[in-house]
């Protein structure tokens, strides 16, 4: 015998006599007095919401795709932010500064700053010179087309297609329409070893010429390292020994750890510009493929990804996801500098091995600080957008034949409005003190 106290009937019974009823106005509180039955039904607001981590708020995709939008965003931000940190407090312990854990960010970078000026002011004269290619910040096209098929639903996932606004690796066939135009880059082997762009690696110099790495062999300037301490000249005052940076005309090795000039013989890798021609064979093509219609790219963007034509309401949210997802490579860097006068062989190998970590640390800290580019211009971008991808479509929704779970859906969408602020203030509040306190030690390293 069929027992409906045995069948779950009577919830859904109750949910059919709940969706025909007439609410003026969505209410997601409180318990009724059918008990808990709405929120068996769906038809109360989430516990959690998007400072919990929470983006299915409403059911309705554009909108929680946009609230999905700002958590990814805020949660980028307060990454990149601890990133910047750890890196500072990486230097203050080189440095032996006390008590950094517990100070505030701007206070550490004020701390880290005056230990890095007496640093150098105790063992190098006339300041350090960085040499660096800026960070490498790649964006993914794939994760603007995920995007922004998940947020429209009325496009076809088979047609979306995100366009690269830079530079990429691309295909042999692409590379020879970047040829025609004169946008194709190579990095491999230099033609005959002769690098007309930037070297990185071994550029042997037979000829003295300026090094903007370590020289490994003749100087004719200040040498900052020599092998085994100790700087020996010539009768005409040329290092003979050199194996750090040199001031004057370098004869030997010019050991290039970031890209940089070579008037010699470049045997490690050269970017360069082929003049019309093709890239030698197993050298890496990329190019700008901006203005490329049909180009695309092999692997991720070196510059914005300009989102698919989506609806206006997700316009924003996919944009935002691309940038939150840009991944910035910290960049290789040389270091040239003279030591103080009198400062003995320990004091100088000292130096140098807090150099090498210091190298590390002000790397990561470039990187980190491209990231914070994009991602505050992702949180910029939603804090312009909130309007129009919240309200606007809930408008267009409501105006239409919307059911009950979708009318009450939106009213708690609504309520989170008032909460995407306070996330994008946070994200905001973050990004602005990285950015001020990667600039202190930016200023006080290139001063």
């Amino acid at each position: 015998m069929f027992d409906i106290r045995n069948k779950p009937v009577l919830p859904f019974l109750a949910c059919g006599l709940l969706s025909g009823l007439a609410i003026a106005a969505p209410g997601c509180e409180g318990d009724g007095p059918l008990g808990n039955i709405a929120e068996q039904c769906g038809l109360v607001c989430p516990s959690a919401g998007i400072i919990d981590g929470n983006a299915s708020i409403s059911g309705v995709v554009s909108i929680d795709s946009f609230f999905s939008a700002v958590i990814e965003v805020r949660n980028a931000a307060l990454v990149v932010s601890g990133t910047v940190r750890a890196e500072l407090e990486g230097m203050a312990a080189s440095l032996e500064i006390e008590g950094f854990a517990d100070m505030s960010l701007d206070q550490l970078s004020a701390e880290v700053v005056a230990g890095l000026d007496a640093k150098f002011a105790a063992n190098i004269q006339g300041g350090l010179t960085i040499n660096f290619q800026p960070p490498r910040c790649e964006a993914s096209v794939d994760i603007a087309v995920s995007a922004a098929a998940e947020c429209d639903v009325t496009v076809e996932p088979g047609s979306i297609e995100a366009k690269c606004s830079g530079s990429c690796e691309v295909s042999a066939e692409v590379a020879a329409d970047c040829q025609v135009e004169g946008t194709l880059e190579c990095t491999g082997k230099a033609p005959n070893f002769e690098c007309s762009g930037s070297c990185s690696g071994d550029c042997q110099l037979d000829v003295a010429a300026g090094c903007e790495g370590s020289c490994s062999g003749r100087c004719d300037g200040q040498c900052s390292a020599c092998t085994g301490g100790n700087c020996e000249t010539d009768g005409m005052g040329v290092v003979t020994n050199c194996t750090g940076s040199c001031s004057g005309g370098c004869e030997g090795t010019c050991k290039l750890e970031a890209a940089g000039s070579c008037s010699g013989r470049c045997e490690g890798s050269c970017t360069y510009d082929p003049g019309g021609a093709s890239c030698e064979a197993g050298a890496t093509a990329k190019c700008d493929v901006s203005g490329m219609a049909e180009a695309s790219c092999q692997g991720k963007c070196e510059g914005k990804v300009e989102p698919p034509e989506v609806s206006a309401e997700c316009q924003a949210s996919v944009e935002a996801k691309a940038n939150a997802s840009v991944e910035c490579t910290p960049p290789s860097l040389s270091v040239e500098f003279a030591f103080a006068a009198g400062l003995d062989a320990d004091a100088q190998a000292d130096f140098k091995i807090w150099l090498e970590g210091f190298k590390g640390r002000f790397a990561g800290l470039l990187a980190a600080s491209a990231k914070l580019e994009f991602v505050g211009d992702a949180a910029a971008g939603l804090v312009v957008a909130a309007g129009g991808a919240v309200t606007g479509a809930a408008n267009a929704i409501l105006s239409g034949d919307a059911n009950l779970k979708v009318t009450i859906g939106i009213g708690c969408a609504l309520d989170q409005l008032k909460v995407v602020n306070t996330a994008l203030a946070e994200a905001s509040g973050a990004i602005t003190g990285s950015i001020s306190a990667t600039a202190s030690i930016t200023g006080a390293v290139s001063g």
